[in-house]
């Protein structure tokens, strides 16, 4: 099992690459959160690229350093880009990031994330609920009923989606980050706990859908399991100190950013984090 200072010292190491190389991932993202899909890659050192098409998509998998998919408000569109998108980066070993958001709504959305089964993301950037309703649908071994998704919202917590996502992080042999009141990541072998965090993420729209931008973002520079752990300990530690200096959500969202953009490699690798075995 890996020491947590090794793992600090992988994520030191992940943001410094992403500051220095500013890498290029392309993104199908959720139409109503674009912008700050886009805003956070670029303040945590990415180079931010959204497209819909599939030729698009499937040349920015290839040219690009990584790719994330978010399946939230889809468009007819996205069942030729989504699939052919993800079967280029799977082809080209391009690490690739699926937040399969409002799981369950519609035949369109589960034709699509039964297909995207079989190119094996990198890293599932999900809640509780969508965890286990994707672990489901995709037909692996959990605990439990199916998950329950009212909207985009969990009805679960993250404990119970613990052995859902080890299940889906052993089959993709990548890492799945469940977004909670206390994170959780794993590859499958080890479980990580990232805390800290603000309750004004949960009053501003695009907090999960841009965590998955930026899981994409670190995934251009670090395996999977380190990627969505720098990516949830860089966003535990601005939203705490973004917290002390917002009016509201509004002021928050601005402040959050900048605390993104100015937190430094070594800030984000001691946010607290639990590490164990699965």
């Amino acid at each position: 099992m890996l020491s947590k200072e090794n793992i600090q010292k992988q994520i030191v190491e992940a943001v410094e690459d992403v500051k220095a190389t500013t890498p290029l991932v392309g993104s199908i993202t959720n139409v109503i959160t674009i912008d700050f899909v886009a805003n956070a890659q670029l303040a945590a050192g990415g180079s931010a690229a959204m497209v819909y098409m599939g030729e698009e998509g499937a040349a920015l998998a290839q040219a690009g350093r990584a790719f994330y998919i978010n399946m939230g408000s889809l468009l007819p569109v996205h069942e030729e880009g989504v699939i052919a998108t993800a079967r280029a980066a799977h082809e080209t070993g391009t690490p690739w990031v699926l937040d399969p958001v409002g799981i369950g709504i519609g035949s369109l959305r589960s034709m699509i994330l039964r297909e995207l089964k079989a190119y094996r993301p990198s890293v599932i950037r999900c809640n509780a609920s969508e965890a286990i309703a994707l672990a489901h649908e995709w037909g692996l071994e959990t605990q439990g009923a199916a998950g329950d998704v009212k909207g985009v919202d969990s009805t679960e917590t993250v404990s119970e989606a613990r052995a859902a996502a080890i299940s889906l992080a052993k089959w993709t042999d990548g890492a799945v980050t469940v977004s909670g009141e206390v994170d959780l990541i794993t590859d499958g072998e080890l479980v990580a706990h990232s805390s800290g965090g603000s309750a004004l993420m949960g009053k501003v729209t695009g907090f999960g859908c841009s965590l998955g931008g930026v899981v994409a973002v670190y995934a251009a520079a670090a395996t999977p399991f380190v990627a969505a752990l720098t990516a949830a300990c860089a966003y535990n530690l601005a939203a705490t100190r973004a917290q002390d200096k917002a009016a509201g959500p509004a002021s928050f969202k601005t402040a959050f950013i900048d605390e993104l953009y100015n937190a430094t490699a070594a800030d984000i690798a001691h946010n607290p984090f639990t590490l164990e075995e699965a």
